[in-house]
């Protein structure tokens, strides 16, 4: 992940304010910095978002293919991570430096995932045991400036909002063959509930304090972070400890409370935001991934 250096001061200088409860940029610990979303911005997909949280600036394309249900849930479609992490973002990406990054960060993404109430998967199935939707949920890096977890999640159901997939009808001739067909109107399409699809909330120990959103900076202060997946509605669904510091049993119920609380302000903005660049429809003025 990228990293910055510090001077003992500068790191003195940001614990002390986080413990009175002053960031460096004026936010407060539980404040996150200005997110702008803009979704459809990839013309080949089924659904794109991107996503600037401060520094960090995600890129998410989802690809709709029809695929094999697998052997375990015959009745499902499923989906598919895979994270690209771009040597614009950090230099320390350069040749196969992001790779462990990307992994790391794909098989989050599975885990939250891995559920029965995030995505309805029974929607993407076609033909059970033959025929399904496989979501291929790519992500991109263009710009690593902290919080890559919080800024990923919010990116990836953004384009998961924006998502359209064909509708298919099974056609079945007297032989009992099967025939697959696709509409060929744009808008006969189903779209995914993202209702229950959790964000991630990323807390930074700093000091005895905690901080969501952090920067890069923050992140080097910190030795111990808590990403928690949560719910439109508060509900915890996964969990996970990264960093090489420990966190005490108190530490992590506060810490928890705390991801509550901001997820469902995240989630409820996020929400309405989307809905609205909706419904302004084809129209509204594009940015675009280079803009």
């Amino acid at each position: 992940m990228a990293s910055v250096s510090l001077s003992e001061a500068e790191k003195v200088y940001i614990v002390h304010g986080v413990q009175e409860d002053l960031r460096v940029d004026g936010r407060g610990c539980e404040d996150y910095r200005c997110v702008e979303v803009e979704t459809d911005v990839v013309s080949n997909t089924s659904g794109s978002a991107r996503v600037k949280l401060g520094h960090t600036d995600i890129l998410v394309g989802v690809k709709a293919e029809m695929g094999t249900p697998k052997l375990e849930r015959p009745s499902e479609g499923y989906l598919e991570f895979f994270v690209d992490c771009s040597a614009n973002a950090t230099p320390e990406f350069e040749g196969r430096g992001g790779d462990d990054l990307g992994t790391e960060i794909a098989n989050t993404l599975y885990r939250i995932f891995n559920n029965k109430s995030s995505v309805d998967l029974r929607s993407l199935c076609i033909s059970p045991r033959e025929h399904c939707w496989v979501l291929y949920v790519d992500v991109l890096l263009l710009e690593c400036g902290g919080n890559l977890f919080d800024a990923i999640s919010i990116a990836v159901k953004a384009a998961l909002f924006n998502t359209r997939i064909p509708r298919v009808r099974v056609l079945e001739d007297e032989e009992g063959s099967k025939d697959i067909e696709l509409s060929d109107d744009p808008y006969d399409c189903i779209r995914l509930s993202v209702e229950n699809v959790p964000c991630i909330v990323t807390l930074c120990k700093i000091g005895c304090r905690h901080v969501v959103d952090a920067t890069l900076q923050e992140e080097a202060c910190s030795l111990a972070s808590l990403l928690v997946s949560v719910t439109s509605k508060g509900v915890v669904t996964c969990m996970r400890k990264v960093g090489k510091g420990s966190l005490d049993p108190e530490s992590i119920f506060e810490m928890m409370e705390s991801s509550k609380r901001v997820g469902k302000v995240l989630h409820m903005s996020l929400q309405s935001l989307l809905h609205k660049e909706e419904s302004l429809g084809p129209k509204r003025p594009k940015v675009g991934f280079l803009g």
